[in-house]
């Protein structure tokens, strides 16, 4: 099975600077993608540390344990670089007051034939699009999210809630994280979105599929995600990972899968 990868970035119609970053080692089949949060500049420099570091060490990795690598083995691997990188991240916000407070949220991808190992920490989402239907993949991590959970809030309500940015896992913010892993089954035709909240506060899930629908090559389809959120309002910074299966692969039999295989969490939106 191969791995078509694209992306795009963009500042948005208020920032001024940009505290989203991407990163991709497509030989390997790595995504990364990062929301930077913190004072003046200092957002940036840790996507920007989370992203380079995570491709480099787990590519590297990768490249090394080749095919025969098991999922056990590459989970445990994302699992270490991204401690790696969330302990980089927060000494450098220890040691520089210039980067006091500075963390981010995180997307990891890594695409294997048949399946795919996402993991991810706070609000920045995972889909799939598969069969002309959006699924989305991750659940996030904010405060929004365990007030739906808590029958609090709907999701209707969600949408119009002031405290959407609120969220309660960050990269680089304490000295140890907890990334949320899950393992999914790949078809051949799927496409997968990686996305920071610049692009889902501003699209629901529906117009997101609209414009996905609407596009076939996957430069065209970031392109006009990326402008959709703008001409809604381009509140925040967009970042988007788009990244096609192609090829048949049979996915693993069942007994090769070493942790809970899914199909997709719930939407929530």
């Amino acid at each position: 099975m191969d791995f078509e990868f694209c992306s795009q970035t963009d500042t948005g119609r208020v920032r001024t600077n940009n505290e989203d970053a991407i990163a991709m080692e497509e030989g390997s089949g790595v995504a990364v993608l990062a929301d930077g949060m913190g004072g003046y500049a200092a957002g940036e420099v840790a996507s920007g540390m989370a992203c380079d570091f995570i491709r480099a060490e787990l590519g590297r990795w990768l490249d090394e344990a080749s095919a025969n690598a098991s999922d056990s083995d590459v989970k445990r691997a994302m699992d270490i670089c991204v401690d790696n990188a969330n302990r980089a991240i927060f000494g450098a916000a220890n040691s520089n007051p210039t980067y006091a407070g500075m963390g981010t949220t995180l997307v990891l991808a890594v695409f294997r034939p048949g399946r795919l190992l996402m993991g991810h920490i706070g609000d920045s989402r995972g889909y799939r699009w598969r069969d002309g239907a959006l699924l989305q993949i991750t659940k996030d991590h904010s405060l929004l999210q365990e007030q739906i959970d808590a029958g609090i809030l709907t999701p209707e309500q969600a949408l119009y809630a002031a405290n959407k940015n609120l969220v309660t896992r960050a990269l680089g913010v304490e000295d140890m994280v907890l990334m949320e892993t899950h393992l999914h089954d790949i078809c051949s035709g799927d496409i997968y979105l990686m996305c920071s909240d610049g692009l889902s506060d501003m699209l629901r899930d529906s117009e997101i599929a609209e414009v996905m629908s609407a596009h076939t090559t996957l430069p065209e389809m970031a392109e006009a995600l990326v402008a959709a959120a703008n001409d809604a309002g381009g509140r925040d910074n967009i970042a988007v990972v788009l990244v096609r299966a192609q090829g048949l692969a049979n996915p693993a039999p069942k007994s090769w899968w070493p942790f809970k295989r899914q199909g997709g969490t719930s939407n929530t939106n």
